[in-house]
C-alpha cells in the first residue's frame, strides 16, 4: 500500500474485493461520461476505448487488491502490457470537426491515479457497509481528515463533524470526496461522543446544490451537493464528480 492508504490495512479486505470485482466495464472518452453513482457498477478509464485494454487494467487492479500489492508492483505488472498494446504516452487524434488534439494515454501519473482511486473507493465502500451493519451500536459517524499541508481546506473544515449514520449529509460527503482524498469516517456511540467532547448535528437546511464546471472545452456544468457550515458560514462541496456515496446501494 502507499503511505496515504496505510490506515486501510487493518480493514477486512473481503468486502472491498467483492465491491471491485462486481463492477462491469464501461468504455468512455472523457472522465465525466460515467457520472458519480454509475461508478458503483462500472469500471472505466478515460480514453481506454478498447475492451481488452480496459480489461487488462481492471484485472491488474483486482490482482493488486487481492494480493495487497504496492503501487510499484502494480505498475511493474501492468505497464509492459499497456506499452505493448500501444496504450501509452501522448497521441495525436483528429476529432469529428477535423481538429487535431493531443491526448495522454498511459503514464506513470495515470497509473497512480487508477491504482489509488480504485483501492480507495473499494475500501471506503467496504467501510461504509461495515459501519451500516453496526449502526445500531454505533449510530454516530465522525468525519476524519488528515491534517497536513496537502489536505483541502474544505476537508479540514469538515474534520470532527458528527452526523447520525442516516443523515443525508453522508449521501454526498462519505469519503472519498475528491481525487486523492485521504479522509475517512469513524463510527461512535453516545459514550464516545461524551468522552471526546463531540456533539452530533443535523444537515437539515444546510445542504443545497450548485452547478460546477466539468469541462472547459465544452463548458459542461454538473450538479454538486454543497454543505453550509453553520460554524463558519463557508460553503463546502466535494470535488466535481465526487458528490456521491461510493458504498450506498
Amino acid at each position: 500500500m502507499t503511505t496515504d492508504l496505510k490506515y486501510l490495512i487493518n480493514l477486512p479486505p473481503e468486502k472491498a474485493i467483492q465491491y471491485l470485482k462486481g463492477k462491469g466495464y464501461k468504455l468512455s472518452w472523457d472522465w465525466h461520461e460515467v457520472w458519480q453513482d454509475a461508478h458503483k457498477k462500472a469500471f472505466t478509464v478515460a480514453k481506454a476505448m478498447r475492451e481488452d485494454i480496459l480489461q487488462d487494467i481492471k484485472e491488474a487492479v483486482d490482482k493488486a487488491m487481492v494480493e495487497g500489492q504496492t503501487f510499484q508492483e502494480f505498475k511493474k505488472n501492468l505497464e509492459p502490457t499497456l506499452k505493448k498494446k500501444g496504450w501509452w504516452g501522448e497521441h495525436k487524434i483528429i476529432d469529428k470537426d477535423k481538429n487535431v488534439e493531443t491526448v495522454q494515454l498511459g503514464s506513470l501519473y495515470r497509473l497512480k491515479t487508477i491504482f489509488k482511486t480504485n483501492i480507495q473507493t473499494s475500501y471506503m465502500a467496504s467501510r461504509y457497509k461495515t459501519h451500516k451493519d453496526n449502526a445500531d451500536n454505533r449510530p454516530y459517524w465522525q468525519y476524519i481528515a488528515v491534517l497536513d499541508q496537502r489536505t483541502r481546506r474544505e476537508h479540514i473544515e469538515l474534520h470532527d463533524k458528527v452526523f447520525k449514520h442516516d443523515d443525508p449529509f453522508w449521501d454526498s460527503f462519505y469519503p472519498p470526496n475528491g481525487w486523492g482524498c485521504r479522509c475517512r469516517v469513524r463510527a461512535l456511540d453516545k459514550d464516545n461522543l461524551k468522552t471526546k467532547g463531540l456533539k452530533a448535528e443535523q444537515s437539515k437546511g444546510k445542504l443545497s446544490e450548485e452547478y460546477k464546471l466539468v469541462s472547459k472545452k465544452s463548458g459542461l456544468l454538473k450538479p454538486v451537493t454543497v454543505y453550509t457550515n453553520s460554524s463558519t458560514g463557508n460553503k463546502i462541496a466535494p470535488d466535481v464528480g465526487w458528490s456521491y456515496n461510493v458504498g450506498k446501494e
